[in-house]
C-alpha cells in the first residue's frame, strides 16, 4: 500500500491480485455447487494439499480430492458454497487468507423428505501466483458454526485405486 496525503492507497497489482483472488474463490465455489470436478484445476495448484477433516471430510492432494468430492456430496441434492469477508495478506507471488463461507445445505432423510440445514465455515488459505494466474496451493477448512444438521452417515473415505 502507499500512503498518499496521509490515506492508504492501494497499488494497481494490488488492486489486481485482491480481484484475481476473489475471482478464484468463486470458480471454486462455482466448481463445487456445478459439481464440475475438473474445473478444480483452475483454482488449486497442481501440488496443492486440501484438509476438510475438521467439518468431517477427508484431506489429500487435488487429484484425491476431486475423485472424493463426487462421492461425498452424492447425497446432498442442492447447496451452495458463498464466499464472503476475506482477510487477505499479499507477499509478492505469495499470499495468505482468511475467508468466511457460508454453507446451506440440503440432505435427503430415510423418508424421501428433506432438510435444509447450514455450516459457517472458514477457508485459511495459502495463494501462489503462477503462470496462468493465482492459485491456492494449500487449503483448511475450519467448522466456525453450523445449525439445524441432522443426523449423516460419516463421510467416505478417499477412494483408492485398485
Amino acid at each position: 500500500m502507499m500512503v498518499k496525503g496521509g490515506a492508504l492507497m492501494m497499488s494497481l497489482q494490488e488492486i489486481s491480485d485482491r480481484l484475481e483472488i476473489q475471482d478464484l474463490f468463486a470458480r471454486y465455489c462455482f466448481a463445487i455447487d456445478e459439481r464440475d470436478w475438473d474445473a478444480l484445476d483452475s483454482v488449486f495448484t497442481p501440488d496443492a494439499r486440501i484438509d476438510y477433516t475438521e467439518t468431517g471430510g477427508a484431506k489429500g492432494g487435488l487429484a484425491e480430492i476431486k475423485a472424493w468430492l463426487p462421492v461425498a456430496l452424492e447425497r446432498f441434492p442442492a447447496f451452495q458454497h458463498m464466499v464472503a469477508t476475506t482477510k487477505l495478506t499479499l507477499d509478492g507471488d505469495r499470499a495468505t487468507s482468511r475467508t468466511i463461507l457460508f454453507n446451506p445445505m440440503v440432505a435427503e432423510q430415510h423418508d424421501g423428505s428433506r432438510q435444509t440445514f447450514f455450516i459457517g465455515l472458514w477457508y485459511r488459505d495459502r495463494l501462489v501466483r503462477t503462470i496462468a494466474g493465482w492459485r491456492i496451493a494449500e487449503r483448511y477448512e475450519e467448522r466456525s458454526w453450523t445449525h439445524n444438521v441432522p443426523p449423516l452417515a460419516p463421510a467416505p473415505d478417499i477412494p483408492t485405486s485398485a
